[in-house]
C-alpha cells in the first residue's frame, strides 16, 4: 500500500472527524475536492480505509469505568476465549500480547458493580486460567 504524506494528513483529519465534508477536507489539505475524493476512493479500494465508525464523546466516556484485564489461557483455548469475549459488548478491544499473559481485554462499564460482574464473568469463561485487572484512572494521551 502506497500512502503519501498528504494521504497521512487526510487520514489524520478523518481521525478527528470521519464525517468531515470533502470540501472541508480539501480546503484544509490545500487540494481540490476532486483530488480528495479520488484519494478517499483509492484508500478505500486499497484497504487502507476499512470503514468509518463512531467516536464517543469525552463527556460520555468519562462516565464509564474502564479497565484492562490481562488474561492467561489454557493451551489451545485462544479461538474459544476470543469468540466468547467478542460476544461481550463491554469488551471494547482485545489484544494478543507476549509475556506472562496471553491477552489484554479493554473493558468499559457504566459502574464499578457492572465492571466487577464483567471481570468475574471473564474469569469464569472456559479456557481462562487467570486474570489480572487494572482500572484506568485517566487517559493522558489518546490518538
Amino acid at each position: 500500500m502506497q500512502v503519501s504524506e498528504k494521504d497521512r494528513e487526510l487520514l489524520a483529519l478523518l481521525g478527528e472527524n470521519a464525517r468531515m465534508p470533502v470540501a472541508t477536507l480539501a480546503r484544509r489539505l490545500g487540494l481540490s475536492r476532486t483530488t480528495v475524493h479520488a484519494r478517499l476512493e483509492r484508500l478505500e479500494r486499497e484497504g487502507v480505509i476499512a470503514g468509518y465508525g463512531l467516536r464517543l464523546s469525552d463527556a460520555y466516556q468519562s462516565g464509564l469505568i474502564r479497565a484492562h484485564v490481562m488474561i492467561t489461557m489454557a493451551p489451545k483455548a485462544l479461538s474459544l476465549v476470543t469468540a466468547e469475549l467478542a460476544a461481550i459488548p463491554q469488551v471494547t478491544a482485545l489484544h494478543s500480547v507476549n509475556g506472562p499473559y496471553d491477552l489484554i481485554a479493554m473493558l468499559a462499564a457504566p459502574s464499578i458493580q457492572d465492571l466487577d460482574r464483567l471481570i468475574d464473568r471473564i474469569g469464569e469463561l472456559s479456557g481462562v486460567e487467570r486474570t489480572l485487572s487494572s482500572i484506568i484512572l485517566s487517559t493522558r494521551i489518546a490518538r
